[in-house]
């Protein structure tokens, strides 16, 4: 899964995705004008991927993580939501916002944030979370879900196993989380538990170390966490996607071919690269490499194109180019500024 600078396929996108034919783009603020726009560019994007539609992909967690231009419905961070004490205010928040990113030809969501916030001094999840008890971030996080599924936008769960007690951002270094396993089953493992045993079809890995799970490995990097367990332990069957790969937490201690070997070779599904086109051919490069040299075991690589078929049957097929006349019907409409106000209005009067 890809990330790009433009706002438009230019002829060099355009080349470049028909030679390496990515499974999935994952869109940001950077490449996002107007509703127009956007779902002009995903039936673009789209049109280059031939028979196998793409996971079109954003970050549209709601607050400081929202991509999306203002003529859309923009909810308050997930705190905020959940200070409503209401999953169903949770659910209609992730339907209008499924609803609305559908409208424009985006199919998945990396969100809810399934992180407890139990550091104050977190640099980078803080209100994303929905709270600092295990509870409330289980009940909230399946509602979003759900909110997202029933509307046919896949949700992903991040960041597992649980990037809440860091005090470092991996975006910037390796964070490293020192609490014991014991401690993890107890609280920052629920909500992925919660969320797997409610529907969630896709997780993503987060770039932290756990030396009480794998001395040597972060989880994006580690099979002791993501096939010992996030698939054998906790029996989830769905995709796992790595974090974005260029972070510093990856790329401060390998290349980037090296760390996308490793992830597969742990246990995930789908590389995440955000932005540089060079390093997303480097890794292309490396990964043909490895499948030839069988370095990459083929019948876990095959595992994993089933998996992400599996989730592109449900949330992408049959696909449909966007009618742009549509959109005006469904972007940024009074029905879904009624559930953003009930959001702001409901959780000021309970703080």
């Amino acid at each position: 899964m890809i990330g790009f600078e433009e706002t438009e396929v230019t002829p060099d996108l355009r080349a470049w995705m028909l030679d390496y034919r990515p499974g999935g783009v994952i869109l940001f603020a950077r490449n996002l004008v107007n509703p127009e726009q956007i779902a002009k560019l995903t039936n673009d994007l789209q049109s280059l991927a031939g028979d196998i539609p793409l996971l079109m992909a954003i970050d549209q967690e709601g607050g400081r993580v929202s991509r999306l231009p203002s003529d859309f419905t923009i909810f308050p961070p997930a705190a905020t939501v959940a200070q409503t004490g209401s999953t169903d205010l949770a659910y209609q928040a992730a339907a209008v916002t499924a609803k609305e990113l559908r409208g424009v030809g985006i199919n998945m969501n990396m969100a809810p944030v399934l992180d407890i916030h139990t550091n104050p001094a977190n640099p980078i999840i803080g209100n994303r979370a929905f709270g600092t008890e295990s509870e409330q971030v289980c009940r909230m996080g399946a509602a979003t879900i759900t909110g997202l599924h029933d509307h046919r936008v896949l949700a992903c769960g991040k960041h597992f196993p649980g990037h809440g007690d860091t005090s470092t951002d991996s975006h910037l270094e390796l964070p490293t989380v020192h609490a014991s396993r014991k401690r993890l089953e107890e609280i920052e493992f629920q909500p992925f538990r919660y969320a797997i045993n409610h529907g969630l079809q896709a997780m993503m890995t987060a770039h932290v170390h756990y030396p009480a799970l794998d001395p040597m490995y972060p989880a994006t990097l580690s099979s002791t966490i993501l096939s010992g367990l996030l698939r054998q332990d906790m029996g989830f069957s769905g995709v796992i996607v790595s974090d974005d790969l260029e972070m510093r937490a990856i790329l401060d201690h390998a290349t980037v071919g090296d760390a996308a070997i490793r992830s597969l070779q742990a246990g995930a599904d789908m590389l995440l690269i955000c932005k540089s086109r060079k390093l997303v051919t480097d890794t292309f490069q490396s990964l043909r490499s490895a499948v030839t040299s069988q370095e990459l075991n083929p019948t876990q690589v095959e595992a994993s194109l089933a998996r992400i078929h599996a989730v592109k049957q449900q949330f992408v097929y049959p696909y449909h180019p966007i009618d742009l006349s549509t959109l005006s019907d469904i972007v940024g409409i009074p029905s879904h500024h009624d559930v953003l106000a009930r959001i702001m209005t409901q959780s000021d009067t309970i703080v």
